[in-house]
């Protein structure tokens, strides 16, 4: 069996508009880059077509083996991010959202640090280097930076955008890190967690950002920043188990 270098999770709910487009790009990056790779896609019980449009997909292009995984009902993208890092294979797993605002034409630059055996974490950061950005809402990015900057006092890290959908982790790291957060608690517990690790080494790269407005499908709201300030504070100081 040939080795999977690559692991691919795309949590995705109520996206068929979106999740064909983003998985041919994924695997057109995964293609002209000579990536070996999985695709896992987890359907967090969308109301809409999503799962459909991946098996047909899956019947139309197969250059590279998806694995779908059906959640119901709907937990949050915590949960399956979850089902999808106890169901890959690769040597490194990468977290993509199912929309446009994440280029995988990028996978090279979050790879090039742990391949080249410097890094075993990768964020990519969309306050850093100069990638194209999609101008959209001030206090998102005020929220976001906020956000970063009270994890990384209590992580002792400097992370320029603990936020980011962009996450890359070497797969025996990830999958031994007891993670709990169903919604999108889950970017500050796993930074937390991650952070405990003895000796691991967190490398962060510039990427582009294609944010979304509402109106296209974006997700995260207010409810979810504050959400974000409590699990800083409850993975850093209250509830400090790592492992499973």
């Amino acid at each position: 069996m040939k080795e999977v270098l690559l692991s691919v999770i795309i949590p995705a709910y109520n996206e068929e508009r979106a999740i064909a487009q983003v998985l041919k790009k994924v695997f057109n990056s995964l293609e002209n880059n000579q990536i070996t790779a999985e695709v896992i896609v987890v359907d967090d019980a969308s109301k809409d077509s999503t799962t459909l449009e991946v098996e047909r997909f899956m019947l139309s292009d197969r250059r590279f083996p998806i694995h779908l995984i059906t959640s119901s009902p709907n937990r949050g993208k915590g949960f399956v991010i979850r089902q999808g890092i106890m169901a890959a294979a690769g040597q490194y797993v990468l977290v993509q959202d199912a929309d446009h605002e994440y280029d995988p034409r990028e996978y090279p630059r979050l790879l090039s640090p742990v391949i080249d055996g410097m890094a075993d974490v990768v964020y990519g950061s969309r306050f850093m280097g100069g990638k194209p950005h999609r101008i959209l809402f001030f206090w998102h990015s005020i929220g976001n930076k906020f956000l970063t900057m009270i994890s990384n006092v209590f992580t002792n890290l400097n992370l320029t955008d603990m936020e980011s959908g962009y996450k890359l982790f070497k797969r025996e790291i990830i999958q031994s890190i007891h993670l709990k957060e169903n919604r999108f608690g889950f970017e500050p517990e796993v930074t937390a967690k991650i952070a405990r690790v003895k000796d691991v080494r967190i490398y962060e790269v510039g990427i582009s950002y294609y944010g979304r407005t509402y109106a296209e499908g974006k997700k995260i709201n207010w409810k979810d920043g504050f959400r974000a300030i409590w699990c800083i504070l409850k993975y850093n100081l209250f509830d400090k188990k790592t492992f499973k």
